[in-house]
């Protein structure tokens, strides 16, 4: 009798770790198909992902290989790449209204910034992203931002980061590569029913926008600063010769 109940026992256990693995499998896949699909309609860019690994059982998680593309009309190929991102949701919130997120740690993101500091490729995707939070606050009823799943992000941070650079905004087709400040949020949408994908997405990549912008506009200044000494030292050597070319037309008149 024993026997038979361990045997029992043995074959449930087998049974539910597959069950977890299945689910595990499915929900990587749901995660993926989401973020690819959903992306496109906030940003209205190419939105790609190249997987996702969420543990059922202890919440923790991996993204890796997300790209985001570029507005309409940009050169370059992509307006953010990620290699590799970590997460922590509370995993008894996946069947509840709103997910838990407990922290999201975006490593090294490669940024690239392509126009000028009053439009560019960031900023358009803002503008996208802000008008799709609008469409959601004024559709009928407001039905749209009720039926979806709400999100609360505890801890959100960026490290690592660097921006490449187009220098669309002097005239040149230089390039440069700056490093992006972290980034560090809390609390996002805790003190609430939860907040949508879409104002999530709007939160964050505006503060994202502001940082890069920032940091553009610091390394401009000290191009300029770099390039107005640059003339002046031109000046300087150009004014040296002059002098000294004045000299020796004074000494070839004092010879006669």
């Amino acid at each position: 009798m024993k026997k038979t109940i361990l045997k029992i026992a043995a074959v449930l256990a087998v049974l539910l770790i597959l069950v977890v693995v299945g689910i595990g499998y499915f929900l990587d896949s749901i995660i993926k198909s989401s973020i690819e699909t959903v992306g496109p309609k906030i940003a209205k860019v190419e939105v790609k992902l190249d997987a996702v690994s969420l543990s059922v059982l202890s919440g923790s998680g991996k993204i890796k290989g997300l790209l985001v593309g570029n507005p309409e009309g940009f050169k370059t190929t992509s307006a953010i790449q990620v290699g590799r991102a970590s997460l922590a949701i509370q995993p008894k919130s996946l069947l509840s209204d709103k997910i838990v997120v407990r922290s999201i740690h975006v490593e090294s993101p490669e940024i690239t910034f392509e126009g000028t500091l009053n439009g560019n490729n960031l900023s358009k995707i803002l503008e996208n992203i802000e008008a799709a939070t609008a469409g959601e606050k004024n559709a009928p009823g407001t039905s749209d931002r009720k039926s979806q799943k709400k999100i609360e992000v505890d801890d959100f941070s960026i490290t690592g980061g660097k921006i490449h650079l187009s220098m669309t905004m002097l005239g040149s087709s230089r390039s440069a590569t700056l490093p992006l400040p972290d980034i560090h949020l809390q609390d996002l949408g805790k003190s609430s029913e939860g907040i949508t994908a879409t104002e999530l997405s709007q939160t964050i990549f505006k503060v994202l926008l502001d940082s890069a912008t920032k940091a553009v506009a610091g390394a401009m200044t000290h191009l300029s600063k770099d390039a107005t000494n640059a003339a002046q030292d031109v000046g300087k050597t150009a004014t040296g010769e002059v002098g000294k070319t004045s000299k020796k037309i004074g000494d070839l008149f004092k010879k006669k």
